[in-house]
């Protein structure tokens, strides 16, 4: 079975658990670090012979385009993390199309094709925002991923469809791809990667994904390149945001590699039925 795997192209100062360390006004400031976790996305993914979808920022893309070539080279998908990874909340519906406008230039400019799947900032699309889906159905969108099915203090939708599954919006249907849980003791835990990739052992992340090809059912998997990247620069941060943050990143490529021996992964265009000619 083809699961889909995906990575949200964000600098390390960009997170949400780093926020209160690198104002925005100041990211241009902080030197970049993005080539060492994308370097070794893009080797681990050529060694194995796997494709993945790459949710970039606009940011990113407007400085650093040659990444979005070199995904697009490779045969990766290349989809849209907004522009600035602000969250839905506070962009608003109309900041939201603005956000997106800004982000899919940034990425045409890079010589991507325009976007068909989009991934909100930190999981924010809730039933507080659902007025987004009709934001990202409006803009010509086939799928989204931005709906996170567990019980969380930020973000989730813990009753909301864990598969794949049709949205009806006021602008059309779109296809909703949440990243992967697993079901027991009547609710749906995280399984899907990010920080819980690197806080749950492997062999516990292998066994839900194999537990869900049982049932006939793709994962979705995502990371960051940050999280490839344990040489990282530490900054201050709280006690919980800096555990989450730092914990195990030197296990994360090897991790993967495991994964990717394993099991059969592509580009959420690829899973979802979409990966046809433009």
């Amino acid at each position: 079975m083809l699961h889909a795997l995906s990575f949200d192209v964000e600098e390390y100062f960009q997170v949400a658990n780093l926020r209160p360390s690198f104002c925005e006004a100041s990211w241009g400031e902080v030197p970049s670090r993005l080539d060492v976790g994308m370097e070794a996305i893009l080797g681990a993914l050529e060694r194995n012979g796997a494709r993945a979808t790459f949710f970039f920022l606009g940011w990113i893309a407007d400085r650093h385009p040659a990444w979005v070539e070199r995904c697009l080279e490779a045969g990766h998908e290349v989809a849209s993390h907004g522009w600035r990874h602000a969250f839905l909340q506070t962009l608003g519906q109309e900041g939201l199309d603005e956000d997106m406008a800004k982000a899919e230039a940034a990425l045409l400019a890079a010589g991507a094709p325009k976007p068909r799947g989009f991934r909100a900032s930190t999981f924010t699309l809730t039933r507080d925002t659902w007025w987004a889906m009709d934001v990202i159905a409006k803009r010509g969108y086939s799928y989204d991923s931005s709906v996170h099915p567990i019980q969380h203090p930020a973000y989730g939708i813990p009753d909301f469809e864990p598969g794949i599954s049709n949205v009806e919006t006021a602008e059309g249907d779109l296809t909703e791809f949440p990243v992967s849980t697993w079901r027991a003791l009547g609710r749906n835990w995280p399984v899907g990667g990010g920080g819980y990739f690197r806080m749950l052992p492997g062999a516990l992340t292998r066994a839900a994904v194999r537990g869900l090809e049982r049932r006939g059912a793709p994962a979705c998997l995502y990371l960051h390149p940050w999280e490839f990247d344990p040489g990282q620069p530490r900054v201050k941060a709280g006690p919980s945001a800096g555990f989450r943050h730092y914990l195990n990143l030197h296990k994360t490529l090897p991790r993967l590699e495991r994964l990717l021996q394993e099991f059969q992964f592509g580009t959420m265009e690829e899973v979802l039925g979409l990966a046809l000619p433009r």
